[in-house]
Order: C-alpha cells, then sequence, then structure tokens
C-alpha cells in the first residue's frame, strides 16, 4: 500500500526512489511487523486471559508441564497480524506471489482457529484425517494456481548445478506434500516456550535471501539457481515473518506469556512451505528446516515402532519431550535446537557456492 502512494511520487520527490528497492521495503516491513508484535502482544495477552483463552495441558504430557496450564493461547493471531499488515503495506500488491502467500497464511491460520476453539469449547480439536483433508484442499489450490501459470515445474538438486528433474503433473502432489508437511511440522515441534518460533525465525530470514536470489536474474545466473521472475518481492513477506517471530518470541520466550496454538504453527509452517515451492528451494528446506523434519521423524519412528515392535524408541515424542524427560532443562533443550537450526541454515545457504 505505502509502495503504490508513495513511489509514483519518485518524480516529484526523489527520496521516494527507494521504494524501488526490495531490499529498502524488506527492512521496513521487518521492523514493522517486530513493532506490532511488540505493542500489541501485552493488549492481546490481557484479552485472551480476560476471555479465559488458556492452554489446556495434555494428560499424558511431561508432568513439569502441569504449571503451563491456563497460559493464554491462540497467539498466532499476533504473528499473523503482524506478517499480513505489512506485507500489504511495503509489497507490491500487483505481485501474485505476495496474495498466494497472504491467501496460505490466512487458510490455514483459519484450520488452526477452529482447532484451537474446538479445544477450549469442546476439548478435542479437530480429527486429524479432517485437519489434514482441509489443509490438502488449500495446498492443492495453491499448487493449482501455480502449475497454470506457466510455473516451472523443474526441481532443482543441490550441490549438483545441472541435475533439474522435471515432475510435470507429479508436481502438484509433490508441492502438496511440502506445504501440507511443513505445516504439520512446525505445529510438532510447538511444544515448548520459544522452541517452535526460533527454527520459524531462521528458516524465515533464510528464504528471504532465497526469493531475493531466485527473483534477481543476473545473481540467480551467477549463482545459477533457477530464476524466478516476481519472486523477489517474496523477500518483503519473508521479512514480516521474521520480524513477526521475533516480536512474538519477545513474549513467548522461557516462561512463555503467551503460546502461539495451531493457528500459528500451521500458518507459518504452510508459509514456509510455500516460500520453498516458489523459490524453487524444495529440497533445500529439508536442510534449512532440519529441527521441523527430525521431531517429525521422532514421532513416525515412535508410533510405528510401538505399533509393529510394543517397543517405544525415545521416551516421548516429538522430541523434544524425550529430551526433557533424560532432565535437560526446558530453556537448554530450546537455545540447543535453536542453535542446531541456525547451523543448519548456514549449510543451507553454502549450498548456493557448493555446485
Amino acid at each position: 500500500m505505502l509502495y503504490h502512494l508513495l513511489f509514483p511520487l519518485r518524480d516529484v520527490y526523489s527520496v521516494f526512489n527507494v521504494f524501488q528497492y526490495i531490499t529498502f521495503r524488506t527492512i521496513y516491513a521487518t521492523i514493522t511487523a517486530l513493532l506490532l508484535g511488540l505493542i500489541f502482544g501485552p493488549y492481546l495477552i490481557r484479552r485472551l486471559s480476560l476471555l479465559r483463552i488458556g492452554q489446556r495441558v495434555r494428560k499424558d504430557g511431561p508432568p513439569n508441564h502441569r504449571s503451563k496450564e491456563g497460559t493464554p493461547t491462540m497467539g498466532g493471531l499476533l504473528i499473523i497480524i503482524a506478517v499480513v499488515v505489512p506485507t500489504l503495506l511495503w509489497a507490491n500488491l500487483k505481485n501474485p506471489y505476495v496474495w498466494l502467500m497472504i491467501m496460505i497464511v490466512l487458510s490455514f491460520g483459519a484450520i488452526g482457529f477452529v482447532d484451537d476453539y474446538m479445544k477450549l469449547t469442546r476439548e478435542k480439536g479437530l480429527s486429524p484425517s479432517h485437519k489434514l483433508l482441509t489443509q490438502t484442499v488449500f495446498a492443492t489450490a495453491v499448487a493449482l494456481f501455480l502449475m497454470f501459470s506457466d510455473f516451472d515445474t523443474d526441481v532443482a538438486v543441490p550441490f549438483f548445478k545441472e541435475v533439474r528433474i522435471d515432475m510435470g503433473w507429479f508436481y502438484l502432489p509433490f508441492a502438496v506434500f511440502i506445504i501440507v508437511g511443513t505445516s504439520n511440522a512446525v505445529n510438532l515441534t510447538d511444544g515448548l516456550d520459544g522452541l517452535a518460533i526460533g527454527p520459524v525465525t531462521v528458516t524465515s530470514a533464510t528464504y528471504m535471501l532465497f526469493a531475493y536470489l531466485a527473483g534477481h536474474s543476473k545473481l540467480a545466473a551467477y549463482l545459477q539457481i533457477p530464476y524466478v521472475p516476481g519472486s523477489g518481492e517474496l523477500a518483503i513477506f519473508a521479512g514480516a515473518m521474521v520480524g513477526a517471530s521475533l516480536g512474538f518470541l519477545w513474549y513467548n520466550a522461557y516462561p512463555a506469556q503467551i503460546f502461539m496454538g495451531d493457528i500459528g504453527s500451521l500458518a507459518l509452517g504452510g508459509a514456509i512451505g510455500t516460500l520453498a515451492i516458489i523459490t524453487k528451494q524444495e529440497f533445500l528446506l529439508a536442510i534449512v528446516g532440519g529441527i521441523f523434519v527430525v521431531e517429525t521423524l521422532s514421532v513416525i519412528f515412535q508410533v510405528g515402532s510401538y505399533k509393529l515392535r510394543g517397543k517405544r524408541v525415545f521416551r516421548m515424542a516429538p522430541l523434544h519431550h524425550h529430551f526433557e524427560l533424560k532432565g535437560w532443562s526446558e530453556p537448554k533443550i530450546t537455545v540447543r535446537f535453536w542453535i542446531i537450526s541456525l547451523i543448519l541454515s548456514l549449510v543451507a545457504i553454502s549450498t548456493l557456492k557448493l555446485r
């Protein structure tokens, strides 16, 4: 909105010429999102507390989580607002990818809202099948929009600059799997104070860089990565995600004053998966989001092992609960997962030159 209002004035006031630069608008989208989170966080916490929208702790969860009972949840609403508003303010709204990202955040956030609301009113959220079905519907809509927009269905393979796999119509289920899988992976990771939002911040920052590079023809050619015209504008969206995540972390850090709930985790995961698809860095998501992958695999292995052998692989799944029951303190687990996430991000960025 600001871009469309102020950039046309560049011929009269040259200072507004800075709005042509994606880097400038990304920086201020990030700052705007951070300020929104910091300013409106206390208000939302108070409102949620007054409305008695508090966390309900699973009886089969770690015993030390009993103290979290009643902590305001559904804080993902703050994240969504802090992502969407700066994007509308600073991005070029004629770019279809921008609206696609906003749509995926709002739709997956709506699924999470319904799930959170049902947990509060009926003590049981959406069934896994219903949740998966609705996620798949929205993800399919995104994938179909891209494919009918002449989006390249080639997939780049990290470390091999010449290897491109044209998936054709198989790209549809592939894209849906990435979006839905990432959404649920972030949801599974959201189990400790500040645990999920840290890797989300790192992953968003990484894809902010990927979006800028993919949308810059000369840099994409130099780095020998897929060039996606218009994708550079998504650096602004990713920057808003970074700012919103940091603003939320201010209140979600141990001991958390608010939890994001499914409304936040599903929306953030869906957005990250969509960013990976549009920037054509799908396989790198397995590296950048390695924490999400490992957390998800820990659940799969735990359930599979128990059903097949009657034995558990971990003391409790997802993996962060395993370390809790081993005696690790909650802040230690969180910070160590953050460190690993940062290292994985650097590894993923390094692949841009290792080709």
